[in-house]
């Protein structure tokens, strides 16, 4: 009975593993995208040195800093995904 629901939780995390990983492949190119213009924006603001461009520098920046954290924090949860498959597989190896 145990060893059915350790089973469970391991094909649960999993699935959360796998749908994790997509999603941060998805932020690391939509990262690249954001942080390249973050960058265009910066060169604009520092050529051009109007207040338009200034602000809209701070905003794009603004932007990639959002999408820098998400970035972290789901690469956070898919190493904390990883751990707790190795911990449950690690279980099922000294259960046998």
């Amino acid at each position: 009975m145990q060893q059915l629901m350790l089973e469970r939780r391991i094909r649960e995390v999993h699935a959360r593993l796998v749908r994790a990983r997509q999603e941060l492949a998805v932020l690391d190119e939509q990262l690249a995208v954001v942080l390249e213009e973050a960058d265009d924006a910066r060169l604009r603001s520092l050529v051009s040195e109007t207040p338009l461009a200034t602000h809209d520098y701070v905003e794009i920046q603004r932007h990639a800093d959002a999408m820098t954290r998400a970035h972290l924090a789901m690469a956070s949860t898919v190493a904390d995904l990883v751990a707790k498959q190795d911990d449950l597989l690690s279980r099922v190896g000294s259960s046998s």
